[in-house]
This record gives structure tokens, sequence and C-alpha cells, in this order.
């Protein structure tokens, strides 16, 4: 029932596209989403994610996850970040990945909804320590289109696996156009 909800947001009543899809074989996975402009990637991200029927998680510092707001953030898929201890962020985040059977982590690269010419490379990181693959994801709000790549095994070399990985994002344009990350 829920899906059909879904789709019916996002297919009829927005007019997106979704291209491609995820193996939910794959139970564990940093998916990047590019670009990442505005508040509402977030309820699209949530309609895709009901339309697949694939559990997608991200990670936000604990104190979030604290009442009244705890419960939600848990429902949607959010699992609290504890940096306590001299802990960085990509091995408090990797360290997330042993505690669960399944978790698909999605984050934007860009690190912020302002415009950026770089991507902040602790999605990779991830990643790498956490040893699974990364899943390309574009939201094209030009042609309103949500486009899943194929996932990648980073092999520890930074620079030569964005060959492979930013092209996916090329020609995408955010919510909000002049912040959208330029590939």
């Amino acid at each position: 029932m829920k899906k059909r909800l879904y789709k019916f947001i996002f297919y009829r009543l927005l007019g997106w596209k979704l291209i491609g899809t995820m193996d939910d074989s794959i139970k564990k996975c940093v998916v990047i989403v590019i670009p990442h402009t505005a508040n509402v990637d977030f309820f699209i991200a949530l309609l895709v994610r009901g339309i697949m029927k694939v559990e997608i998680n991200f990670v936000g510092k604990k104190e979030l996850f604290a009442f009244p707001f705890g419960y939600y953030f848990r429902s949607v898929g959010g699992a609290p970040l504890d940096r306590s201890g001299g802990k960085n962020n990509v091995d408090a985040t990797a360290e997330v990945f042993n505690k669960h059977e399944t978790f698909r982590l999605a984050l934007s690269p860009e690190g912020t909804r302002k415009k950026v010419t770089e991507l902040r490379t602790g999605f990779y990181y991830i990643a790498l320590k956490a040893n699974v693959p990364i899943i390309p994801v574009a939201f094209d709000y030009g042609k309103k289109e949500v486009r899943v790549g194929n996932p990648f095994t980073v092999t520890g070399n930074y620079e030569e696996d964005m060959k492979f990985i930013l092209p996916h994002f090329k020609d995408a344009i955010g919510k909000i156009p002049e912040r959208s990350f330029q590939v």
C-alpha cells in the first residue's frame, strides 16, 4: 500500500522518473547522492527508497536521536553517530557498518547544500575502511529523474576511482541550479 502511495506521489504528482535500481542483495554500501542543494532532497530520497523497497540509512550526531525526534529519525533509517573518545567521522561511521546486518549509508559528498567546487572525501574513505562498494545516485531536477548507478568497489586510489564514479553525475542539476556540483 505504501509503495503505491510513494509511486503516485513520485511519478504522478511530482512527475519524476526513476532510472536504475539497487540490488537488494548488496546489504552494505555507501550511497552517494549528488547534487544536494535543498532540504527537499531528503523527501525525494524517502520516496525513492519506498518505491525501491530497499532499506537505506543515514547517520547523524547522536544528539539528534534524543527525545522527541529520535524515534522519527530511527524510523526513517537514521543511526546515531558517536564521536566520543576522539574518533573521527570516518572511523565512527565505518564502525556503524559493523553494528548492522544491513546498512546502506546515504550521504552527500558535498557536505552542504551550498555551492562547492570539490567534494569531501569522507564517503570514499568510509567505503574503503568498511570494505563496502559505493553506489552513485544523481538527483537531477532539470530532467526530473533519479539515476541509480552501478556499485563500484574502491581500490584505495581516490583520483583514479573518481574517474569512474563522477561521470554518473555529469549534467545533473540540483533543486537550486546555481548550487549544483559541476562534474
